[in-house]
């Protein structure tokens, strides 16, 4: 049996239904990735399954026995021990221990009371394995790195994320539940969660998350939730995206035919006595089940329409930064001495741990804050900043007035919009557009930055953190805008998949003030980043080594020279001619996909020459190390 069962669950709060019909299953060991649009339930699908929200309609369905932990969204202000907020997870058993320490201090004080408590208090303890819960908190704690003495108010957002993960994975349950667990936190987080829960044995995950680059390293598979119906892929989010264009092609089809049949019926209908005969009565019932399928039928979300109005280009040189040293106070400066030239066209990625300096930094170069050094701010620049701490939004204010101000219609590109059309590019109807900020959801917010961003003329674009809580479809089409701006980008992003897509080079900040420049985006950072290239020099010289002691090895006898077989040496002779060949194909295969159209026109074929691509690689390779073996055997 599975783990967790949704059977016709169904679900509304008024508008359509968030769950309508959802079925889905958990299997032990999966680590089931959840995505969909801004909007369409999915953390109250976790809530569901958790137990704090009951379903309208259909069964949830557990497997006796298990046990199950949710990580939320938010992180908590809240101060407190970290070795208390952590022993919370275990529920009453926390509780209990926690009033059994304060009787036994009242006891030691005089108050009989107290004493008498404890007893009653032990019994339980007793009952629910309480006094194993501090060496529990404490191994967790070591596991995870975390100090037990710490209060959770002084730590960073990637640390609390850890608390709470401790306190999540307490009572070691069966299933664990994470709603975006890397939202807000810096790349070394990230990438310590990755890899703390796939080291983690027979742990189920169901998890929401828009970071593609950590989907792709957990998920075993995709679920969507789309217009209130799961659907599952195998395999990681790639593959989803190939499974999905099939789906919705095959969906736009149906739904033309549907509706060509309706138009069909309808204008029968109109044709006057006819349609009223006896003997027609099936065929306008008919007509009106066709009617109430279409009103029934839920479109797929919109997508964002977004496009930058550019400025004139700025000067080529955009900034010219020697010797910039940032300090607070008498403070370690938290940038020491960097100097870099960005030119026009250059997009720009700055990573780093949070609160190393990145936003310092771009504030600097702005000019928004006292610093050393000099920057020399190029000609006619005109800047667009998306801000991380959303402090360009007045809360109070409903989405119109934040991005018109006060004004019924918006300039765009040299033409007048009305502020509710200019919205509906941004997913806003008319009505969500007079909803105060305040009661919209974090992904909202940031569509309502990017649409206020996108109406200033712009050449040079500063985004600070753009990605957080924006849903994958949103972010590919933010990322295409931002591969085709033709102004200069400065980004600040933990988002990798993204970064790698958008920027042309890094600025890598080591926390200790020093900053460094790669080309490329973040994986190339990786790749030439010092101590990678350290440890491959080892691994050189190690090889050396092992060569040389074989070289100097003694030599019983000389090796005997081998002689190809005929059937050998006409594959070495046949060999280049067949690589060259399939180098051929290869090319001929990337040009036909390079566009991405065949996958419009002919889905099918589109699959089929993306598979042969993969045989090609493997053919290829295969040939290569087989020409080299026998090219060594015939030189002796």
């Amino acid at each position: 049996m599975a783990y967790i069962t949704l059977r016709d669950v169904q679900l509304a709060f008024g508008g359509p239904a968030l769950l309508d019909g959802a079925n889905f299953n958990l299997e032990r060991g999966e680590r089931v990735c959840l995505i969909g649009r801004n909007g369409e339930g999915k953390s109250t699908l976790l809530k569901l399954i958790e137990g704090s929200l009951l379903p309208d309609r259909g069964e949830i369905a557990l497997q006796n026995g298990i046990t199950i932990s949710m990580l939320a969204q938010d992180v908590p202000m809240d101060s407190g021990k970290v070795a208390d907020i952590v022993a919370e997870g275990a529920g009453e058993a926390a509780q209990v221990l926690k009033e059994y320490h304060e009787a036994s201090d009242a006891c030691v004080l005089g108050d009989m009371e107290a004493c008498d408590r404890m007893g009653n208090l032990q019994h339980k303890l007793d009952l629910l394995d309480g006094w194993a819960l501090e060496t529990k908190v404490n191994s967790i704690l070591s596991k995870m790195g975390l100090d037990p003495e710490a209060d959770l108010a002084d730590l960073s957002g990637g640390r609390k994320r850890r608390v709470l993960l401790a306190r999540a994975l307490l009572t070691q349950p069966d299933v664990l539940l994470l709603d975006e667990p890397t939202n807000h936190l810096d790349v070394e987080s990230i990438e310590w969660l990755e890899k703390f829960l796939l080291d983690q044995n027979n742990l189920t995950l169901l998890f929401i998350s828009h970071d593609r680059a950590f989907v792709d390293s957990i998920a075993t598979r995709i679920v969507e939730l789309d217009r209130g119906i799961l659907r599952s892929y195998e395999g990681n989010y790639s593959r989803y995206l190939d499974l999905k264009a099939q789906q919705m092609e095959a969906e736009e089809k149906q739904n033309a035919l549907f509706d060509k049949r309706l138009a069909e019926e309808e204008a029968w209908i109109r044709q006057g006595i006819k349609a009223r005969r006896t003997r027609n009565e099936g065929r306008v019932r008919a007509l009106k089940d066709l009617r109430e399928q279409s009103k029934a039928r839920r479109s797929q979300q919109g997508k964002v329409s977004m496009s930058t109005q550019e400025a004139n280009r700025s000067g080529k040189l955009v900034f010219d930064i020697e010797h910039l040293r940032v300090a607070f106070g008498d403070n370690a400066p938290i940038i020491k001495d960097f100097s870099a030239l960005v030119l026009r066209g250059d997009r720009i990625g700055l990573v780093g741990d949070n609160g190393v300096g990145k936003t310092t930094l771009v504030k600097a170069i702005l000019g928004e804050l006292e610093h050393g050094g000099s920057v020399k701010t190029g000609t006619q620049l005109e800047v667009a900043y998306f801000d991380q701490l959303r402090n360009a939004l007045d809360l109070e204010k409903s989405v119109m007035a934040n991005v018109s101000e006060g004004s019924d219609f918006v300039d765009v590109n040299g033409g007048r919009r009305h502020i509710y059309s200019y919205l509906q590019d941004f997913l806003f109807s008319p009505e969500r557009a007079r909803t105060p900020v305040k009661a919209l959801s974090g992904g909202e917010r940031n569509r309502i930055l990017l649409a206020k961003l996108l109406l200033k003329p712009s050449n040079l674009i500063v985004m600070d953190e753009p990605t957080n809580d924006l849903d994958m479809v949103t972010l590919e089409l933010l990322e295409e805008m931002l591969s085709d701006y033709k102004g200069t980008l400065l980004l600040i992003s933990h988002d990798r998949a993204f970064m790698d897509n958008v920027v042309t080079s890094t600025w890598v900040f080591d926390g200790k003030g020093n900053i460094d420049e790669y080309i490329g985006g973040y994986q190339d950072y990786l790749e030439q980043r010092p101590d990678q290239k350290v440890v491959d020099q080892k691994s050189d010289v190690k090889k050396a080594i092992t060569k040389a002691e074989a070289a100097a090895a003694p030599v019983d006898a000389p090796a005997k020279k081998v002689k190809l077989s005929y059937k050998d040496q006409r594959a070495l002779e046949q060999l280049p001619a067949e690589m060259e060949a399939l180098e051929k194909e290869q090319a001929e295969i990337n040009e036909l996909l390079a566009d991405g159209s065949l996958f419009v026109s002919d889905a099918d074929r589109a699959m089929t020459l993306s598979t042969r691509l993969a045989e090609i690689d493997d053919l290829l390779m295969e040939k290569l190390e087989r020409w080299e073996a026998l090219e060594t055997l015939s030189k002796g």
